[in-house]
């Protein structure tokens, strides 16, 4: 794991330095004067000086890097920059070139494995897609942490097996929402996940989860698990509204049953069928996030 600012301590600053010390040392300062300069050592300057510091010839030959070694080292022999506003602009340029650019570039290089996410360029932005992503991914995998080591979990996967989903904010399709793939299912009576939480795997349970997201519920995850009369009875018993659709319907019965509702759902509630021919009856538990829904779950246990 190689992040973005290393590369920054590793690649640009030594580089950055060495050519503004050459600068600075071209236009009469002394070493004692760069050192100052720069906030460094008389030492560290000497090894600039002497070539025994590494330099990326990436960044050296940037046309943007040797502009701005350029305009600070003018700047600080006249006196018009201050270092203040000397490390301001370095800055500046240190973000611009993180933004999809040299940095960025160098980044992906140094771990082969982001050049696969969408977007990797932006992975240090607070507000990227990748970051929600990982971040979705992370909450399922806490959320089944719960629920696989919790005795008993394994009773309550249904036949078709279990899948816990969460999705992105602005989910829109089954693309959208993490589960796992090839779902859970009881071995032997342990909770076997086969793999690691992916997007786009889950079509049962992510279904139901768009569902009553379109119905307007504030739920962003969801996990199936089997039903009987004293599932249901328990989950209300422990303050969770049990909602009964009819698996039957023609169209939609989740979307359908919560539409007809004149109130408000609860932040975590509980929607169930209780089968027909060739379908399975199944309790699905939905909430804000993978951990609260494992936690409305492990009640029953």
């Amino acid at each position: 794991m190689k992040f973005i600012e290393e590369l920054v301590v590793d690649e640009f600053l030594p580089t950055f330095r060495a050519l503004l010390a050459e600068d600075l040392r071209d236009r009469g300062f002394t070493q004692s004067e760069v050192a100052d300069a720069l906030g460094i050592s008389q030492s560290a300057v000497s090894k600039y000086a002497h070539g025994e510091v590494n330099v990326n010839a990436r960044v050296a030959d940037d046309t943007r890097v040797r502009e701005l070694v350029d305009r600070v080292g003018e700047g600080l022999a006249t006196g018009d920059m201050t270092p203040v506003q000397a490390l301001v602009e370095a800055e500046v340029l240190i973000r611009q070139l993180e933004e999809a650019d040299l940095l960025s570039d160098l980044h992906e290089e140094a771990m082969p494995e982001l050049a696969s996410y969408d977007g990797f360029h932006n992975i240090h932005d607070p507000e990227s897609h990748l970051r929600t992503v990982e971040q979705v991914r992370s909450s399922v995998r806490r959320g089944l942490r719960k629920l696989t080591n919790t005795s008993g979990f394994a009773g309550l996967i249904p036949n078709v097996g279990s899948n816990l989903v969460e999705s992105l904010p602005d989910a829109e399709g089954i693309d959208d929402i993490a589960g796992i793939p090839g779902r859970i299912f009881d071995v032997k009576g342990q909770a076997t996940v086969p793999g690691e939480p992916e997007f786009g795997v889950s079509e049962h349970v992510a279904s139901v989860l768009l569902s009553a997201r379109a119905a307007g519920a504030d739920v962003n995850a969801g996990l199936n698990i089997v039903y009987d009369a004293g599932v249901v009875e328990e989950l209300e018993a422990a303050g969770y509204e049990c909602i009964e659709f009819d698996a039957d319907a023609p169209t939609d019965p989740v979307r359908a049953v919560l539409e007809a509702r004149d109130d408000d759902l609860p932040e975590t509630f509980v929607v169930y069928q209780t089968g027909s021919y060739g379908i399975e009856p199944i309790t699905y538990v939905l909430g804000p996030d993978a951990p609260t829904v494992a936690d409305a779950v492990r009640v029953l246990l």
